[in-house]
This record gives C-alpha cells, sequence and structure tokens, in this order.
C-alpha cells in the first residue's frame, strides 16, 4: 500500500505515551477504528511538532520509535476475535507502519548518497532541533557556527566546479565527483528546504531574544545569500533546470527488489515483469478497437489518422467550462437513469471548476480532481502558439466525454463525498489502485454499458485507456532501468498518439520521485481489479450493480483486494494473493 510517509512527518510524541495510551491497566481496549484515529491523531501532532526540523537525523529517529511503538501495541491485538472489517484495519495499520519504515531506510539511504554535496545540513539541523527542544544555542554561539557555512559552500562549489572540469579529461584523475543531474536537483531542493527551516528559526528569535540579531543576523543573511547562489548553481549549471522554461526529464529509478516490495504494500501478486505483459495485452485490446472505430469513421484500420481528426474535435477558446458542465450532466443522468449508483443531491450540486495557468499545465497537461473542483486544462493567452494548439487538441470535445465522468460523478468527485462520510479514519490509508482504479473501473463500465456512442466519443475513450496501458509499461520499465525518460516520451506520442507538450508533461511527472513510483499503475491495474470483483459480486448475483457500487464507495481508500473481503465476506488477507487477472504469455 502506498504510505502517507513518502509525504509528510511525524510529530513528536514520546515512546512511552503511546504505549500507555494504548495499553494502561484497567483501560478500555479500543475498537480498530478507534485505534487508527488515535495513530492518526498521534501522528499529526508529531508532524506538526517535527515540521520545524523537519528530515532531521533527530526527527526520523524520533519518527522510526513511534513507527516500531505502534507495531507492538498492534501485535497486542487478538485477530482472531476481530470481525472481516477491524482485521481490515488491523492489516491496513500493519502494512502501513511497515511502509513507513520503509520509506524511513530509504531516507537515510538519500542522506549517505548526498551527505558530501549538502556539509551545512548537519550545523542547521542542529540549530532548528536545539530550539525545539527547548534548549537553543546562545545567540553568540549560533552566530559562530553559521559563519562557517559560507566558506564550506564555496569551497564545495568549487570543488564540484573542478570535478566536472577533471571528468573531461579521462587520464587524469578527478576530485570528489560532481552529483548527477538528478542528484543536483535532490540537492537543491534539500537546500531551499533548509533554508526555508532556518529562516523559520531565525524570524522565531530575531525580535524576542535579547542580543540575537546583534550577534546572528549578519551570518544569517549570508548564509540565506550562499544558500540561495549555491541552489541555482546546482539546478542551472549540474541539473539544467533556468527558470519557469521547459525542464529537463530528470529523474530516479528504484529498481525491482524495491517495486516488488512496494507492490506487496499494495496486495498486487504479480511481478512488474507480469504487469508490463498485462498492460501490453491491454493495449493490443484498444488497438483492435481503435481500428474498428477507424472503420466506423471509414478511414480503414488507421487509427491514428481517426486519433488525428477526433483530437480537432475541440470548442472555441473560452469553452472548454462549459463543455465540461455540459458532459458532467450527461454522466449524471446516465448513472441514475440506469440506477447503477448512488448519486447524493448535494455531491451533485456541490463541485466547481477551475482553469490551469499555463505553467500548471507543464505538469499536469490534463483535467484533474482536486477536492471540490475539476481543474480544467486547455489553451492560455500566454502560451506559444503551438502549445495552444497542443492543448486544445489534447482536450478535445470527445476526450473531454470520458475524462469528466472519470473527475467528477461517477469517478472521484462522488469518491470523495462518500470516502469523507463512511469511515473517513481510513483517508491514511489511501492507495492508488482504488483511487484512481474506481474511475478507471468506470470508464470500462461506461464503455461496456454502451455510453460511448459515436466512434469519436470511443477513440476519445480508447485513447485514455491505452494511456493507462502505456503508463503501466512506461513506469515500470524506467523503475526498472529498460526505458529512458526520452523514450518514454516517444513510446507516449508514438504508441498513443499523445501530443509532444502532454507526453513531455507526463513523463516529468512520472519521473520526479514525489509520489508513489507505483501511483501510474494504479489506474489500469485497480480498474481491472474492480472488474474482476464486479464478475464475482454482480455476474454472480449475488449483489446488484447499485449494491456492489454503493458497498464500494463505504470502504475508503484500501487495496481493492480487502475491499474485495469485505463484499465477499471473506477472511482479511493478510498478504496478497488474489490472482485478478492472466499474464499475458
Amino acid at each position: 500500500m502506498a504510505s502517507p510517509f513518502t509525504h509528510f512527518r511525524l510529530g513528536t510524541l514520546p515512546l512511552l505515551t503511546v504505549l500507555a495510551w494504548s495499553s494502561a491497566p484497567g483501560a478500555e481496549p479500543e475498537s480498530m477504528p478507534g485505534t487508527v484515529r488515535h495513530f492518526s491523531a498521534d501522528w499529526d501532532l508529531f508532524s506538526r511538532h517535527w515540521s520545524a526540523a523537519e528530515s532531521s537525523v533527530e526527527q526520523m529517529d524520533a519518527q522510526k520509535r513511534l513507527l516500531e511503538s505502534w507495531l507492538i501495541t498492534l501485535a497486542a491485538q487478538k485477530p482472531d476475535k476481530l470481525d472481516v472489517n477491524d482485521a481490515i484495519d488491523a492489516v491496513l495499520l500493519k502494512t502501513t507502519l511497515d511502509s513507513g519504515l520503509n520509506d524511513l531506510a530509504r531516507q537515510n539511504e538519500e542522506r549517505a548518497e548526498l551527505a558530501q554535496w549538502l556539509p551545512f545540513r548537519t550545523a542547521i539541523e542542529e540549530l532548528t532541533v536545539t530550539r525545539l527542544n527547548g534548549t537553543p544555542l546562545k545567540p553568540e554561539i549560533a552566530a559562530s557556527k553559521l559563519a562557517t557555512l559560507p566558506a564550506q559552500v564555496y569551497k564545495l562549489q568549487d570543488g564540484i566546479k573542478a570535478a566536472i572540469a577533471k571528468s573531461k579529461e579521462p587520464k587524469k584523475p578527478g576530485l570528489s565527483p560532481a552529483p548527477s543531474a538528478y542528484q543536483a536537483m535532490r540537492c537543491a531542493e534539500i537546500g531551499k528546504m533548509q533554508g526555508d527551516l532556518l529562516k523559520r528559526w531565525f524570524e522565531n528569535q530575531a525580535s524576542f531574544v535579547p542580543d540575537f540579531s546583534w550577534w546572528v543576523r549578519q551570518p544569517f543573511e549570508e548564509t540565506q545569500k550562499v544558500l540561495e547562489s549555491y541552489q541555482k548553481f546546482l539546478n542551472e549549471e549540474i541539473a539544467g533546470i533556468k527558470g519557469d522554461g521547459d525542464r529537463p526529464l530528470i529523474g530516479k529509478s528504484i529498481g525491482a527488489e524495491e517495486l516488488k516490495r512496494q507492490l506487496g504494500y499494495e496486495f498486487i501478486p504479480y511481478s512488474p515483469e507480469d504487469l508490463i505483459g498485462i498492460a501490453e495485452r491491454e493495449f493490443a485490446w484498444c488497438e483492435t478497437q481503435m481500428k474498428a472505430a477507424a472503420q466506423e469513421m471509414k478511414l480503414g484500420d488507421d487509427w491514428k489518422a481517426a486519433l488525428k481528426k477526433v483530437k480537432e474535435m475541440h470548442v472555441e477558446p473560452g469553452g472548454q467550462e462549459a463543455l465540461v458542465r455540459e458532459e458532467a450532466e450527461k454522466a449524471i443522468t446516465f448513472v441514475k437513469d440506469r440506477k447503477l449508483v448512488t448519486v447524493p443531491p448535494e455531491c451533485e450540486a456541490w463541485w466547481g471548476t477551475r482553469m490551469l495557468s499555463a505553467a500548471e499545465q507543464k505538469q499536469m497537461p490534463y483535467a484533474a480532481y482536486s477536492g471540490h473542483d475539476i481543474i480544467i486544462a486547455f489553451a492560455t493567452t500566454d502560451m506559444k502558439q503551438e502549445d495552444k494548439t497542443m492543448a486544445m487538441r489534447g482536450n478535445s470535445r470527445p476526450f473531454m466525454h470520458n475524462v469528466v465522468p472519470h473527475e467528477l460523478i461517477p469517478g472521484h468527485h462522488l469518491q470523495r463525498f462518500m470516502a469523507d462520510r463512511h469511515r473517513d479514519y481510513r483517508g491514511l490509508f489511501s492507495t492508488p489502485f482504488y483511487v484512481e482504479g474506481w474511475s478507471l473501473y468506470w470508464e470500462m463500465r461506461l464503455w461496456d454499458l454502451g455510453y460511448h456512442k459515436t466512434p469519436a466519443e470511443k477513440i476519445g475513450a480508447l485513447f485514455w485507456r491505452m494511456h493507462r496501458c502505456a503508463r503501466i509499461i512506461v513506469t515500470l520499465k524506467f523503475h526498472l532501468g529498460q526505458m529512458k525518460p526520452d523514450e518514454m516520451v516517444k513510446f507516449l506520442t508514438d504508441r498513443v498518439g499523445h501530443e509532444k507538450f502532454g507526453a513531455t508533461s507526463e513523463v516529468q511527472r512520472f519521473i520526479k520521485g514525489d509520489y508513489s513510483p507505483l501511483y501510474q499503475c494504479g489506474y489500469m491495474l485497480g480498474g481491472l481489479q474492480l472488474m474482476a470483483l464486479h464478475k464475482e459480486a454482480v455476474t454472480t448475483g449475488k449483489m446488484t450493480e447499485l449494491q456492489f457500487h454503493d458497498k464500494i464507495l463505504t470502504l475508503g481508500p484500501i487495496p481493492i483486494e480487502l475491499a474485495r473481503a469485505a463484499v465477499l465476506g471473506l477472511p482479511a488477507p493478510t498478504e496478497s494473493s488474489w490472482k485478478f487477472a492472466e499474464p499475458a504469455p
């Protein structure tokens, strides 16, 4: 299961506090929902506390102690006395804790890897942590520590420049190695975070502690300038990231072993190679259907010509927001008339729209959902002419016929509405295989139910379905070291038919490493899981379509194999075993 620990940091409740609250003599044992809420409250407070010294050695050590203490608390539960939903909660919490510890181990590996290019990190962390612990250093001592940092950074930067120069002379020994483009980007990001933490540390004392500003202001301001200069050097001279212009495609693969570990957390019982085979088989089905739709358009088997024609079916500039509302009404009417899923009137009424800026579309070139709004991508006045036409073609009317129900109803908006009202504590366990899988499942069901009537609408739906297959193929091959970023862009443009602007923006997001490496796999694979579960529950006559969909929506964002246990009344699995799709030969 994807861990929330990748994006957030734990706070500062001591180990004994957690154990005392959960197992104090005479205390009433907590229900599993209560246990999860208890952990979430600890996590939230811990996160806020340590935000002043984020990613420090002390913070990560405290986080490790907290997670391990909760594993001890959870082990005291008696799984044989839990009903299926409580057992699911116990499995989810155990998986989340294990995943969090794994993320910490990876953070420590990165810390060691980048240490030689971040010599100032330890000193800044000492300043922030001592204040956080209530034992701030005397102003003159803090000033003396800061005063040494600029010279360190200047020396380091000169050393990197020398190492780059030496690397061009293969017969001569080099100095300490220069960072790679990815390492430089990460060092710049960490350096910015360190500068922000240092600024908070300074501002919390400058006007309140006598003599603090007199001693500290000058070395603090010089250190801030040097850190900003170093970040610019790393980004521009090594990573090739210059201003708001086009960013180079920089990422880092996690390797086969970590992929397998992450798949285990998500309750996916296949190897990465099996999943690539499943995606390629689904891709081939899409190509066959694309050819059939092209024939309906009197274009023979040339589905790429048909796709090109469909891309030109976009609204005029200024009309995209109205198109979204029109398509939303069609989708809502379709599912309500057929009694496919319950749509509460508040959910139907309470949503909005927001247009994406040109800068935002560099990493998000298509519509998406954000809490209350569907955020809409389309041409803007400040885009280059080429980018304007690509943005319009990439968000054409037939494409939006498929995208809007994915994002709103019966997709993400309905999903979020119900999750906030049923087992809301399970938000801690968010997984793309449910979050994105639910919306992709609806793309599949709407196809089967004849929602896409015209060949153009069919091609619009198939384009996105092919794209989900391609996401599995390119991201897994990237993390296995089998595909480079430029090859990923080429695959999306040549095999799927993306515009280069959209393909590049997509790959930029896939490889950056700031969210789950399996996120892009979650769409198609989660959809296939729900389709398989639909066959078990609905096709067999155990449940109606309405009962099935309403039940899934009350379970929260959990791995689909655990949702299967709740739907079918099976024991909660502690590891994955459900083969929901046969791997392709």
